[in-house]
C-alpha cells in the first residue's frame, strides 16, 4: 500500500490593490496554497494570478525576501504593491528601483490613452502593431513602464516595470495612471505630439502659414510644431474644456489644437 504524501501548505495575504486580481471571496484575507514540490514565491504569488510587476515587497514570516525564495512548509507569506510614492529603501525590493522619470510603452488596445498621456507631456510610446514580444523588449530596453490590460503580458520574466490598468474607459485610465504613480505634480500638458510623442517647439505663424486652414491663420497667433512629423498645434475654442479636465489632475495651460 502507497501512502502518498500530505501536501505542504502555506498561507499568503496580500495588500491593497494586489487585491483587485482576486475572485471576490478571496480578497483581503489570508488564502491558502497548497504544494507538494517547493517552488520560487514569484511562480507561487503569479499561480494567484498577480503578476511580479504589481509587487514590491514580500516578507516571509515577516523577513523580506526576493522573488526567489523558496516557499517553505507552514510560511506566511505577505505581499504588498509598489510603492511608487514611499521610500522604502531599507527593505530589500523585489524589482529594480522603481522609475521616478515616469515613461511607458503601451499595450496595442490603450491608443487614446496614449494619446491623453502625450498630450500630459509623458514620454509614451506607442503603435497598434506592436507584438507582445517587441513590448516586453521595449519595456526592458528602454527602462518604461508597460501599461496594459493582459495580466499574462505582465508575467513575462524580462518585464520589470509594469502596471496592470484597471479601468476600461480611457478617461478614467489616465485618472488611475496620474493617481498610481503620483504624477500631477510631474504633469506638463501640451508639450509632445499626440500623434508621435516628439517633443514641440514654438514656431511663428509664418513658418507654418502653408499648414493652416485660412481662418485658423486669421484667428491666432501662437503656434507649436513637431519636428518629427510635422503636425502643427494651436490654442483652440475648445480650451476651456480640455482646461478644466486637465485641472482635475493638475493646473494646466489652454489646450491646442492640431493640424498635419
Amino acid at each position: 500500500m502507497v501512502v502518498e504524501p500530505a501536501p505542504a501548505r502555506a498561507y499568503f495575504r496580500f495588500y491593497a490593490e494586489l487585491n483587485d486580481h482576486l475572485p471576490a471571496d478571496r480578497q483581503y484575507q489570508t488564502v491558502e496554497k497548497t504544494f507538494f514540490v517547493p517552488g520560487a514565491v514569484k511562480d507561487a504569488i503569479e499561480s494567484f494570478g498577480i503578476p511580479h510587476t504589481e509587487v514590491e515587497l514580500i516578507l516571509a514570516n515577516g523577513q523580506s525576501v526576493d522573488f526567489n525564495y523558496v516557499v517553505l512548509n507552514g510560511d506566511r507569506i505577505s505581499v504588498y504593491p509598489v510603492f511608487e510614492c514611499f521610500d522604502i529603501s531599507g527593505e530589500l525590493r523585489v524589482r529594480p528601483e522603481p522609475l521616478r522619470e515616469s515613461r511607458f510603452v503601451l499595450d496595442v488596445h490603450l491608443g487614446k490613452l496614449a494619446a491623453y498621456l502625450r498630450m500630459l507631456g509623458f514620454d509614451t510610446l506607442y503603435r497598434n502593431c506592436f507584438t507582445d514580444p517587441e513590448l516586453t523588449e521595449a519595456s526592458r530596453r528602454q527602462h518604461r513602464i508597460l501599461l496594459t490590460r493582459d495580466r499574462g503580458l505582465l508575467k513575462h520574466a524580462a518585464v520589470a516595470h509594469g502596471y496592470w490598468l484597471r479601468e476600461t474607459d480611457s478617461r478614467r485610465q489616465i485618472a488611475e495612471i496620474v493617481q498610481r504613480f503620483d504624477l500631477a505634480n510631474s504633469i506638463q500638458p501640451f508639450t509632445r505630439c499626440m500623434a508621435c510623442n516628439g517633443i514641440l517647439r514654438d514656431v511663428s505663424k509664418e513658418q507654418i502659414r502653408h499648414k493652416l486652414p485660412s481662418r485658423t491663420a486669421e484667428l491666432y497667433d501662437e503656434f507649436r510644431e513637431c519636428p518629427n512629423c510635422g503636425r502643427v498645434y494651436w490654442k483652440g475654442s475648445h480650451s476651456q474644456r480640455m482646461q478644466r479636465w486637465i485641472a482635475e489632475l493638475t493646473a494646466s495651460e489652454p489646450s491646442w489644437n492640431a493640424q498635419s
